[in-house]
């Protein structure tokens, strides 16, 4: 469909800009289509949901000339200018000519540096608009005539020119803006869209975090586009009192009102509805209700910040985020002596705006290095965050959060005691469901109301607090009030309605509460009761796949409990238990024997044979054994196991189900095939009836049965099971899940043993390439696919290939353990 472009679609002028410099952009644009040519700037004329890289090379197919306006962000190398000047350089036509203006002090790359350019900035508005025009009219003909300008289809826009970026309008009262203020390019270009977005007065809602930015950045807004305006009026709102005087310091000094006329401020917002191109600022406002009536109609711009988010009916709320980590790590670099470890401290801070300013002027000024500035930040965080004022903060991080909170207890003691019950949880969203002392409605209205003090984000039945906001809180609440705090917040979790850390159905509730759980720290908990939900987050641990964080979890707990209970603690052992079962989960065989058999022994000890810890116990020994390839031991105490779960739990107990698999998976590694198989096949038929088909045991036995069924021969049936079971272990477990690499393989294996080789190679690159990343390259699953895959080359006569991959398995003795995983 193709074919050469009409005459009629050229273009006279496409203009290439960085998002920073959006307002030398409109104000280049008005000027060359006031002058008669056609423009096309990508904020005017492409529409919201555009293809943006499509639009572009469009624009650049059909432009004459292309208008670079030069700075500092136009040649940084992740913006979209990159592809627009590059492209330009590398497909220049005959008729294409590049026009570099200079709108701030920049050095162009070596490969434009032959370019003539002309500067803009640091002129007054008629020299510039004259040296735009002449930049872009070229040089004269030979008769002295000049090109003609174009063949505009567009009339010239009817409203007043506009001025030059960040020319002061006469009627301005906008605070300094911050020299160093960083980022945020992305939310000035959105902000700047929505307001040009209508006709009449158009209202936006900054609102967020106390020192998340929100009027640093109105400033910055306003400097920015100030020639785009005629009139600029800052207004502070957090006193609504207050707010009709300073309308009436506006009409003063536009001469529309006396000061001492009545209702000077009502008459100040007439005269608005009639008048345009203004922007009214309302900084720092707390309650949409005492706002809305001084909020003018007309073909203006209002601009509110807020903590509070509810403004649905007034504005539209516009969120705005912490920084991006590049934007926290500018900004520290701008302070800090050297950026070693800026990455780790913007994390720590939570990439809050506020607190990487304070951070970065306490280091500059004390000469404090960034491990002592960190050091301080985990033992005196109120403190150290108490510390500067930056500048375009009125006061620091602490004294904003202090302050908000003191107003949150007088008015709602209720929200102020569940903020602080918050502080001392995770700073990920908190189901508030968790706090059930009150009515649903009171419950409500406290989460609400610490919303509108910006102390958390308010979700969809959640709270999520900022962790220096957590942190300023914590540090504010004496002794007893922690251990109070502690106690509620282990009784709410262990009213939670968690139990099963295997069961699917419970995964949604772990994973939303058990940053919480950590935040408590379960180490520290002397109720018998936490100490089984922190086990049981460990076995979730484990289930979804997060081995080696549940290794580590495990170790801690674990740790915790001997030192402060002793061996013998039923807790310790508990905990003991758990770091066994995950140390099978990451090949730490040796590890898992040591750990494992001493808490078999204190188990037997203390509770007798036949106790069900016990027993879970003994089937971890089993595995232990069976990953060190000792499978005579480990078939004889998985027999031994089996019997007593059987004596003690019924034959159809998820348990003695699962010792059963346990049994039948090191006969199979005993060359015992058929004996496996048997076993193997009655024990999934009542594993599907007793947990259904979706539950993971339900997976795992499937996935023994396909690689017995493999072992003996009947590779067809092997294929059947293994793909079903693929599909069901990728819907519940992920693609990563070691238990869906286990079934891909068997699907490999037994398209291989069915002489389709080049279907199974597929299926083990992609397999070989996600064990690798989540295992590493010396895992046993990774050099058993590795195996897999050499044998696969081979038999597509890629030989040379696969001898390197059987030599590599060969050389870390990749020898398939299959069933090691899920005993218990």
């Amino acid at each position: 469909m193709g074919g050469k472009r009409k005459p009629s679609d050229t273009l006279d002028v496409f203009v290439s800009y960085a998002g920073p410099d959006r307002a030398w952009a409109e104000w280049a644009a008005w000027h060359l289509r006031a002058d008669g040519y056609s423009v096309e700037l990508d904020v005017w004329d492409w529409a919201a949901g555009d293809n943006v890289v499509l639009r572009m090379s469009d624009a650049l197919d059909r432009a004459r000339r292309v208008l670079m306006l030069w700075s500092p962000a136009y040649f940084e190398r992740r913006r979209f200018t990159t592809d627009e000047w590059t492209a330009t350089v590398a497909d220049r036509g005959p008729q294409r000519r590049m026009i570099p203006v200079r709108v701030a002090e920049v050095s162009p790359p070596a490969v434009l540096a032959a370019l003539v350019y002309r500067d803009l900035f640091g002129r007054d508005e008629d020299a510039a608009k004259a040296t735009l025009l002449d930049a872009v009219r070229g040089p004269r003909g030979a008769g002295g005539q000049p090109e003609f300008p174009g063949t505009a289809k567009r009339k010239p826009p009817r409203d007043a020119a506009p001025r030059l970026p960040e020319e002061l309008p006469s009627l301005w009262n906008v605070p300094r803006r911050n020299a160093a203020f960083t980022g945020r390019d992305a939310h000035l270009v959105e902000l700047r869209q929505q307001l040009m977005g209508g006709r009449t007065a158009v209202v936006q809602a900054l609102h967020g975090f106390g020192g998340i930015g929100k009027t640093t950045l109105a400033i910055e807004y306003a400097h920015r586009f100030a020639g785009a305006y005629d009139l600029v009026w800052w207004i502070n709102a957090e006193n609504p009192a207050l707010i009709g005087e300073q309308l009436t310091a506006l009409g003063v000094e536009a001469g529309w009102t006396a000061i001492d006329a009545p209702e000077a401020g009502a008459s100040v917002l007439r005269r608005l509805r009639a008048e345009r191109g203004w922007l009214l600022v309302f900084d720092n406002a707390e309650d949409r209700d005492d706002l809305l009536p001084w909020l003018p109609q007309g073909a203006g711009h209002i601009l509110i910040t807020s903590r509070n988010p509810s403004w649905e009916t007034a504005a539209h709320p516009v969120p705005l985020p912490e920084f991006t980590r590049t934007e926290s790590i500018e900004l520290l670099r701008r302070s800090l002596p050297t950026a070693d470890r800026a990455d780790e401290l913007a994390e720590r801070l939570g990439d809050l705006p506020l607190a990487l300013a304070q951070a970065g002027q306490t280091i500059a000024r004390t000469g404090l290095t960034v491990p002592e500035y960190l050091e301080l930040l985990d033992k005196e965080t109120a403190e150290i965050l108490s510390e500067g004022t930056p500048a375009g903060y009125p006061v620091p991080l602490a004294a904003v959060v202090r302050t908000a909170v003191q107003r949150l207890t007088e008015r709602d003691p209720a929200a102020a005691t569940l903020l602080v019950q918050c502080a001392f949880l995770g700073p990920e969203p908190i189901p508030t469901d968790l706090f059930t002392a009150g009515s649903k409605l009171a419950l409500a209205r406290s989460r609400q109301s610490i919303g509108e003090y910006g102390l958390a984000r308010v979700g969809n039945g959640t709270l999520q607090l900022h962790r220096l906001t957590q942190a300023i809180v914590r540090d504010s609440t004496s002794p007893a009030g922690r251990v109070r705090i502690r106690l509620e917040l282990e009784e709410a979790l262990l009213s939670a309605g968690l139990d099963d850390g295997k069961d699917p159905r419970q995964w949604p509730r772990w994973a939303a509460l058990l940053p919480h759980i950590l935040a408590v720290d379960p180490a520290a908990s002397g109720d018998a009761g936490f100490c089984e939900l922190a086990c049981q987050a460990g076995v979730y641990l484990v289930s979804i796949d997060t081995r080696q964080g549940a290794c580590q979890f495990a170790e801690r707990l674990h740790a915790g409990y001997e030192a402060r209970l002793g061996p013998d603690d039923l807790r310790t052992l508990q905990a003991a238990a758990v770091l066994t079962f995950a140390l099978l989960q990451v090949d730490r065989y040796a590890e898992a024997l040591a750990i494992g058999q001493r808490t078999y022994d204190r188990r037997r000890r203390l509770l007798g044979d036949n106790h069900p810890d016990t027993l879970i116990s003994a089937s971890d020994l089993g595995g232990a054994l069976h990953g060190l390839e000792q499978y005579d031991e480990s078939v004889a105490i998985d027999r031994d196991t089996h019997e007593r779960r059987l004596q003690v739990l019924g034959e159809d107990h998820p348990d003695t189900l699962l010792s059963a698999s346990n049994v039948a998976t090191s006969l199979s590694q005993l060359g015992r095939r058929f004996e496996a198989l048997a076993i193997e096949q009655r024990t999934y038929t009542k594993v599907r009836r007793v947990l259904g088909e979706e539950h993971p045991q339900t997976l795992s036995s499937a996935n023994n049965l396909a690689n017995d069924l493999i072992h003996i021969g009947r590779f067809a049936e092997a294929l059947v099971t293994a793909q079903e079971t693929y599909v069901r272990c990728r819907a519940l477990l992920g693609d990563d899940h070691v238990d869906t690499l286990d079934t891909a393989n068997n699907v490999a294996r037994a398209l291989f043993e069915l002489g389709r080789p080049a279907e199974a190679l597929p299926i083990l690159e992609s397999t070989y390439a996600r064990s690798r990343r989540v295992f590493g390259d010396d895992h046993s699953h990774t050099l058993y696919t590795v195996r897999l895959l050499g044998m696969v080359l081979i038999r597509l006569r890629r030989v040379h290939e696969g001898r390197k991959m059987l030599e590599r398995a060969k050389a870390k003795t990749a020898a398939p353990k299959k069933g090691g995983r899920g005993r218990r």
